[in-house]
């Protein structure tokens, strides 16, 4: 599984850092570092909806309140 964050300049305005954060932890701590791919990537065109990040081919808006809800049913339920 690949997870692309957006850390274009709308995005990082929005958090995409702490996004980031949280996802490197809650992979780590849930040990999916074998199973889940973490990157970055500038600009996806959709900055209005940022913090833009995809799960493989899904388009999501994360925010750092949200990340943990969105770990938990789009990353921890599919693997």
């Amino acid at each position: 599984m690949k997870i692309t964050v957006c850390i274009g300049s709308s995005c990082h305005i929005k958090g995409s850092r702490q996004v980031v954060e949280q996802l490197q932890y809650l992979i780590s701590e849930n040990k999916l570092g074998d199973k889940v791919e973490l990157g970055g990537t500038f600009c996806m065109g959709k900055c209005q909806q940022g913090v833009c990040v995809t799960v493989d081919d899904n388009f999501f808006s994360v925010t750092p309140e949200t990340v943990d809800e969105f770990f938990s049913k789009e990353v921890i339920a599919k693997v």
